[in-house]
């Protein structure tokens, strides 16, 4: 049987060296190197020889392992055992030079998250967890935020960018939190949310239009850290379904009610 807590140890280490590559490379990019896959969906060498090292290391670590990675550089295989990456989540903001991005590495097995590493790059914030095992920040035990109700939260989303036909009851939808929370904020990272729901700065995060690699690390720190993850109906379908809602458990009731009235 495949021990996660070791395992997690190397897959942190092999994203922290990422992550320094990802910095050094910052310090001398420009808007001249950036590819545009598709509406408001960008590229650039950064993610793509991110994702080759990624992809190597996690190789030799895992060799049963196939991989799900955004910049395709792996093609996709049917195996137990998977890996599932963003090299570089946020890559708009990357791109502009501002926080937060992030490195998001999930292992699943038959489609679970078993472990997750989120290495956010800006202010090397290193949030890993396994099944079983509890979720971490830089060594240091994390939990979700103890707030009861959504009126003492502050809540997290992202904007839609490339699927609009949602926009109306998404709008909505920042017009009640705005109203009737602590406040939104919106990132630019699903993994930066996901690990900071984790982690207790935020108590909510919900978004639709997302993939694998964005939630699948995510997913399993806000569960380790005592939290609650779904789709929009309260279902487990949010790695592949195309949306999310994480939360601190005391609200996730009241939470998923409200996504789910307007949604």
């Amino acid at each position: 049987m495949i021990q996660l807590d070791p395992l997690s140890q190397s897959v942190r280490l092999l994203a922290s060296e990422v992550a320094a590559f990802i910095q050094q490379e910052r310090k001398q990019f420009s808007t001249r190197f950036v590819e545009e896959k598709g509406l408001h969906n960008y590229v650039s060498y950064v993610d793509k020889q991110a994702e080759q090292i990624l992809v190597n290391g996690l190789s030799n670590l895992l060799p049963e392992a196939s991989f799900v990675v955004e910049e395709e550089t792996r093609a996709p295989e049917a195996t137990d055992w998977k890996w599932i990456v963003d090299p570089l989540d946020g890559t708009t903001n990357f791109i502009h030079g501002l926080p937060p991005f992030a490195i998001s590495i999930a292992l699943v097995y038959k489609e679970e998250p078993v472990l997750g590493v989120i290495h956010e790059v800006s202010l090397n914030e290193s949030f890993y967890a396994w099944k079983g095992g509890g979720a971490f920040l830089n060594g240091d035990p994390i939990r979700v935020s103890e707030a009861q109700k959504v009126k003492d939260s502050l809540i997290a989303t992202g904007f839609p960018y490339y699927d609009y036909e949602r926009m109306k009851p998404f709008l909505q939808s920042l017009e009640y939190f705005m109203q009737h929370s602590h406040g939104m904020r919106r990132l630019g990272s699903a993994a930066t949310d996901l690990a900071y729901v984790a982690c207790g700065r935020f108590e909510g995060f919900y978004e639709y239009g997302l993939s694998p690699w964005d939630v699948a690390a995510g997913a399993i720190l806000v569960k380790e850290a005592g939290g609650r993850v779904s789709d929009y109906r309260g279902g487990n379908n949010f790695m592949y379904g195309k949306e999310i809602l994480a939360s601190n458990t005391p609200i996730y009731d009241e939470f998923l009610g409200i996504i789910q009235s307007i949604f």
